[in-house]
């Protein structure tokens, strides 16, 4: 079984910068994509970013340039350094990953940490 731990989060002011990591441990083929979602009071969880294991990214709208996501594939993590920080992005975020079984692929969740940007 797979597992995904994440650190970081906490509360910052309006302008701050936090960074989030999770790390993937137990019995891993390989690790696919890998990313970081989120989820507001009242609202669906969303897409904030994922790096493929090429280390290909892609960003929601909007954290382009103040989000950067990374991995480091020989730990089986993934970072998410968020600059800029708006009360907006408040929400908790869950670390994801595509994990590799013997046949087919299959997705994980961390258990989320919650992030608040105060005003």
């Amino acid at each position: 079984q797979v597992q995904l731990v994440e650190s970081g989060g906490g509360l910052v002011q309006a302008g701050g910068t936090l960074s989030l990591s999770c790390a993937a441990s137990g019995t891993i083929r390989r690790i696919n994509t890998m990313g970081w979602y989120r989820q507001a009071p009242g609202k669906q969880r969303e897409l904030v970013a994922t790096i493929t294991s090429g280390g290909n990214t892609n960003y929601a709208d909007s954290v382009k340039g103040r989000f950067t996501i990374s991995r480091d594939n020989a730990k089986n993590t993934v970072y998410l350094q968020m600059n800029s920080l708006k009360p907006e992005d408040t929400a908790v975020y869950y670390c994801n990953a595509r994990v590799q079984g013997s046949v087919v692929e299959y997705a994980k969740w961390g258990q989320g940490t919650q992030v608040t940007v105060s005003s």
